[in-house]
């Protein structure tokens, strides 16, 4: 499984991603947020890696390129996409 749609309510939308091999997404064109079920790796937004495991919870804005690397077996996020097509402003 790489991304299961389970809820939608007006602007927002809530899914679980647990991709098995590499992360191949591209930039969305919404906010989202990701929050660490299980699992620990390196996350990459814009060129800057960082450290991830449970429970952490990762903000990207729209349009960033970003993806998981080097990620855990176990891996799984819930994404929580939200608000306006490009993001809303900071």
């Amino acid at each position: 499984m790489r991304y299961a749609d389970l809820m939608r309510h007006g602007m927002m939308s809530l899914g679980l991603y647990a991709p098995r091999g590499p992360d191949t997404q591209s930039p969305h064109s919404r906010d989202e947020l990701y929050i660490i079920a299980s699992g620990s790796g390196l996350f990459v937004k814009n060129g800057e890696q960082r450290a991830f495991g449970p429970q952490d919870a990762i903000f990207v804005e729209a349009g960033a390129e970003h993806r998981f690397i080097e990620m855990s077996d176990d891996f799984a996020a819930w994404v929580i996409f939200w608000g306006p097509e490009g993001g809303e402003a900071p």
